[in-house]
């Protein structure tokens, strides 16, 4: 499939891995509607809705930056609403947005449960119920969210278990509505990295420089991503994607240039 003049909204595009995703996209001339929240930047993370959408246009694409909270249904159903009234329809929405705290069940503040719930499992749900109409419409539609494979090996819990069921809800997601919507050809996968990936959530929250160093580059699930969207939506559909997997299916399998730094023991991302 080609992504000219395809419209693609992806929430929690101003950096990282969401805005790698529309960067590649951006390059094959798509229309690329930018919903998160950051307007300011933050001086640890880097980014806003319209460095992304400058960004974006420089690569080729059409971008459409409006701040959005997915938390909020209301600010959800503007941004579709403007998607509609600025390139006239939606054909691919992209998941991306998402809270982490990996923290044991007492160090676990009932705010930081209810935000990582209100953004990963309400925020994803009311997202996708708001752009189902407009894909049905859509010549060839796909959802794609970044969460993991299930995992039931109690090991994905022990540590972390708030932030895991979040995850796990969005992937069940996946599986909900590749079923639910396969009558209307709206695919539903789900995507996930094999290992670390270099983002400013690994730098500042997770493991510091060491561990981006034992990472990849957010391209390559821009790459994996690429490859699942440009699938017939009839076709391609209910699957938990790992990147690795995506990549070999397409015959690459020398991965070397996505490491942060070559040859490095990359470290393998949660959930896999």
């Amino acid at each position: 499939m080609s992504f000219q003049n395809k419209t693609i909204l992806i929430t929690g595009a101003t950096r990282g891995i969401g805005k790698a995703i529309a960067l590649r996209l951006a390059k094959e001339g798509a229309n690329i509607v930018i919903a998160a929240k950051s307007v300011e930047e933050n001086a640890k993370l880097g980014g806003t809705i319209f460095s992304a959408a400058a960004e974006i246009e420089a690569a080729g694409g059409k971008a459409l930056a409006v701040q959005c909270d997915i938390r909020f249904e209301d600010q959800i159903q503007n941004v579709v609403d403007k998607a509609i009234s600025t390139f006239g329809g939606i054909d691919i929405l992209v998941n991306n947005a998402s809270a982490i705290s990996l923290t044991s069940t007492e160090q676990t503040e009932a705010k930081r449960f209810d935000l990582m719930h209100s953004i990963n499992v309400r925020g994803t749900f009311l997202v996708g119920k708001a752009c189902i109409p407009h894909l049905r419409k859509a010549e060839n539609p796909h959802i794609l969210t970044l969460s993991p494979p299930i995992n039931l090996d109690p090991k994905w819990f022990e540590k972390h278990v708030a932030y895991t069921i979040t995850k796990y809800s969005m992937s069940m997601m996946t599986v909900g509505w590749a079923k639910e919507l396969k009558k209307d050809r709206i695919a539903a996968n789900s995507l996930w990295p094999k290992t670390t990936i270099d983002t400013a959530a690994v730098r500042n929250l997770l493991g510091g420089q060491m561990l981006a160093n034992m990472s990849r580059t957010v391209d390559i699930l821009a790459d994996a991503a690429y490859y699942i969207l440009r699938q017939p939506s009839g076709e391609c559909t209910g699957n938990l994607f790992v990147d690795e997997q995506v990549l070999a299916k397409e015959g690459i399998t020398d991965l070397e240039k996505y490491s942060v730094v070559p040859g490095a023991n990359l470290y393998t991302d949660l959930f896999v």
